[in-house]
């Protein structure tokens, strides 16, 4: 186990899991690599998109959606120091300066077709 696992709170157990079989599902059925960097957010937006053009029923993308929105907020708590917190089944990620940052529901947001995890990245990193 590394030091960053062992430092890491409960919260984060859920969707450290659900990002992991984000990028998976991604390099082995999409060829898409997803490396926990900010610009990979761009790949995951536009895959995001596309499924929202085939109109592929929610209820078909809601693990995979819920998996890149975990993806994105793990890309935010590795820019930004930022830690998971949970509550009610629902996790957020909180930066630094105190602010919560939902990933998981932008990324339905996305899906919506009314959101980008590019950009919530970029705010929460600012």
């Amino acid at each position: 186990m590394s030091a960053q696992q062992v430092t890491r709170p409960p919260a984060a157990a859920k969707p450290l899991r659900w990002a992991a079989d984000a990028v998976s599902t991604m390099r082995e059925g999409a060829r898409l690599r997803l490396d926990y960097s900010a610009p990979s957010l761009w790949r995951v937006d536009r895959m995001i998109e596309g499924i929202r053009r085939e109109e592929t029923p929610y209820d078909a993308v809601e693990s995979v959606l819920r998996g890149l929105g975990a993806y994105a907020g793990e890309v935010i708590a590795r820019q930004t120091g930022a830690e998971w917190w949970a509550s009610g089944g629902d996790h957020w990620i909180r930066t630094p300066d105190g602010r919560l940052w939902d990933p998981i529901d932008e990324a339905r947001r996305c899906y919506a077709g009314d959101g980008s995890l590019r950009l919530l990245c970029r705010d929460a990193c600012a």
